[in-house]
Formats: C-alpha cells, structure tokens, sequence
C-alpha cells in the first residue's frame, strides 16, 4: 500500500495542526507513559515553535503522521511520531530538518524512555548531563546534543543518500 505524506512547516503563532498534534502525543503517552505534559503547557510551547509536519490522507481528514516542535536555538520541545508509521524513517528526517535550520540540536529525554534514548545516540547524540526532578512527575531527564558540526553535516548526508 502506498501512503501519500506531505510536509508542512508551522510558524510560531499558528495554531493549525496543534489539536491533532496534541492527540498523536496523548496516544503515545497512554501507550507507552511518556509525554505526559499537561495541555495548557503543551500548546503554548507549541505555539510558540516552528513545527516540522508530517501528515497523510486520514478517514477523518488530514492525519498527522508526526511533528518535531523546535525553539528558535535549535532545541526540540517534542519530537513524536505515530507508532503506526515508526520504523520509516520519519523521526530522523524530522530531527534532520531540524539539524539543517540549527547550528546546534539539543533536548531532554526522560531517563526512563529507552526508546527515545536510543532513537537520539542512534543518530549521534550524545549525554551532556543527567537533571533529577526535571518533570512535573518527578521523573528525571537527560540533556542531549547532536554531536559536532561535522558530524551533523555526515549524518545528515548519509541519511539523504540512504
């Protein structure tokens, strides 16, 4: 089956996309107990960021496949993909366009989200430091940055070409 994905860019200030970014992020926090931040939280953060989109043709309308939402200096405030399309390579390609607007790439992870941390060293992030208490929750987090410039330009080369 071929999916048809689009790719649209949210400026700070736009709301579009928000309610169905705000439920892709409910999904995987029911699921998989991350992403817990509360809605209020949420979509200010969200408005305030450029959002990298990916969506597809859904029953309902447009279906968000997965979004990165990133402050002006290159940190990712959520970064999320719907399981059903994990796998395809859209988490990189998001965190690449990020990479090739940023001169720097950082975010916290929760120390308990494997996958997540994974996901980041997989693509040449590396720990800077361990914060305890970072989360609403209590739980703790690391702080993470895409490695060198130079890396960052192999990788993302590498990536374009695979």
């Amino acid at each position: 089956m071929s999916v048809n994905i689009d790719t649209r860019v949210v400026s700070p200030g736009d709301n579009r996309y928000v309610e169905e970014a705000w439920q892709l992020k409910e999904k995987i926090r029911q699921s998989e107990d991350v992403l817990k931040q509360r809605r209020g939280f949420f979509t200010d953060a969200y408005r305030r960021s450029t959002v990298y989109c990916y969506l597809t043709d859904g029953e309902g309308g447009e279906q968000i496949v997965g979004f990165a939402a990133v402050r002006r200096d290159g940190y990712i405030l959520f970064l999320a993909v719907n399981p059903d399309f994990r796998g395809e390579g859209f988490g990189q390609r998001l965190v690449a366009r990020v990479a090739k607007n940023h001169a720097t790439v950082t975010c916290h992870a929760r120390s308990t989200n494997q996958n997540a941390l994974d996901f980041y060293r997989h693509l040449g992030f590396s720990v800077e430091r361990r914060i305890d208490n970072y989360y609403e929750d209590g739980g703790d987090a690391f702080y993470l940055r895409l490695g060198e410039e130079e890396s960052i330009t192999k990788r993302l080369s590498d990536f374009m070409r695979g």
